[in-house]
């Protein structure tokens, strides 16, 4: 087992794709590698944006080389033309990911803030707080699309079994009732599907 597991966590967005990746050792510590925003103006065409979106995801992982993929699962809201941006980038977060031979996951808003923050409905200030806090930076990441990026990379080295060193659990308490909780669902699920 090697000592560090090294996540590439997006932010999926059209506008501004938040790309950041944390390497967690086996004590679940992590460390900022690298943390960015893919940009692309509103008025270029969805081929173009998407392309663009593409080609910084596809760099990213050149240079820094990955072990696991993260990205924010899309959510449904009111504003549909977000919607669907996001939804294109998501797309193309994982169809990258597949052709890299890299595992990937997604993993919902709520779920990542309880992981960093404790608290599933935490606010994007919180969210770079403890961010900043865990990953021992001088200042907050800004964005916050790129502390979004950041947060799912570390939920997902935590939630997804990232080195933990023996008899320590891999998961926080939050991430533990987070999980005990989704049992319970797919338990009842199991229960009352025919």
């Amino acid at each position: 087992m090697t000592s560090s597991l090294r996540v590439l966590g997006i932010d999926p967005g059209l506008t501004r794709c938040g790309v950041g990746i944390v390497d967690v050792d086996r004590s679940r510590r992590g460390t900022l590698v690298h943390v960015g925003v893919i940009r692309s103006a509103p008025d270029a065409e969805i081929g173009d944006r998407l392309a663009i979106v593409a080609a910084g995801i596809r760099e990213v992982i050149a240079h820094h080389r990955p072990d696991a993929v993260a990205v924010e699962r899309v959510f449904a809201q009111q504003n549909t033309h977000t919607v669907m941006g996001t939804a294109q980038a998501s797309g193309v977060a994982l169809l990258i990911a597949a052709e890299s031979g890299l595992p990937a996951a997604t993993h919902t808003p709520s779920e990542v803030k309880a992981a960093v923050t404790g608290y599933g409905a935490a606010d994007k200030r919180q969210v770079q707080t403890m961010i900043a806090r865990i990953l021992r930076l001088d200042a907050l990441p800004q964005p916050a699309d790129a502390a979004d990026a950041l947060a799912i990379a570390l939920c997902h080295a935590w939630r997804r079994g990232g080195p933990a060193a023996s008899g320590v659990s891999a998961m926080t308490p939050a991430q533990r009732a987070w999980a005990d909780a989704e049992k319970r669902v797919a338990r009842t699920y199991v229960r009352t599907t025919p």
